[in-house]
């Protein structure tokens, strides 16, 4: 009630809402979920509830409470970026830290973006999925760098990323297409 109080006049917005209805017998999800609906129709038109999720997760969220589907006039659906959109967005965040791509980095960063979308999953991060690996990238690229006496660094060596910080990341299909079982024996003996 609180969090709403001060969204009065303005606007409420819940990520990951779906985590509200998924939780435990004990915790306080449900009980947020009903000081929400008799807020949002006690105090109809003083302030908007957004709520944002995993597609699969908010439906289930929204099926969770009978007031709930009723009370949101409104579904937004957003595409998951394309290979791509998610090569232009490494870039960007690369190029705000001053940093380059060579071509053999470029090439396989582009190739791994590909295979993360192709193989992505209903928890695929997006951008979030892409600043991690930029972010892994970068630190590569500057513990690589620590290898390199300070005086024989260059600014076009601190501003290059090259294959040795994206090697890492693995394009893999086979992995993805395993069947993964829980310790049980699947197979005919």
């Amino acid at each position: 009630n609180e969090v709403i109080n001060k969204a009065m006049g303005g606007v409420l917005f819940v990520d990951e809402a779906y985590s509200l209805s998924e939780g435990v017998e004990n915790d306080f999800g449900k009980e947020a979920i009903e000081a929400i609906l008799k807020r949002m129709e006690d105090e109809r038109g003083e302030f908007v509830v957004i709520v944002a999720g995993y597609t699969d997760n908010m439906k289930r969220f929204l099926e969770s409470n009978p007031g709930l589907s009723s009370r949101f006039d409104r579904t937004l659906f957003f595409d998951d970026y394309n290979a791509e959109q998610l090569y232009e967005i490494a870039l960007r965040m690369l190029n705000s830290n001053s940093i380059k791509p060579n071509e053999q980095a470029r090439e396989h960063l582009k190739a791994y973006l590909e295979f993360q979308y192709k193989t992505r999953n209903q928890y695929f991060g997006n951008a979030r999925s892409v600043r991690k690996v930029v972010e892994e990238a970068i630190k590569n690229q500057h513990l690589r760098l620590a290898k390199v006496e300070t005086e024989q660094r260059t600014i076009d060596m601190i501003q290059e990323l090259t294959f040795e910080d994206v090697e890492e990341f693995k394009i893999d299909y086979s992995a993805v297409n395993e069947k993964r079982t829980i310790g049980f024996n699947t197979g005919k003996q």
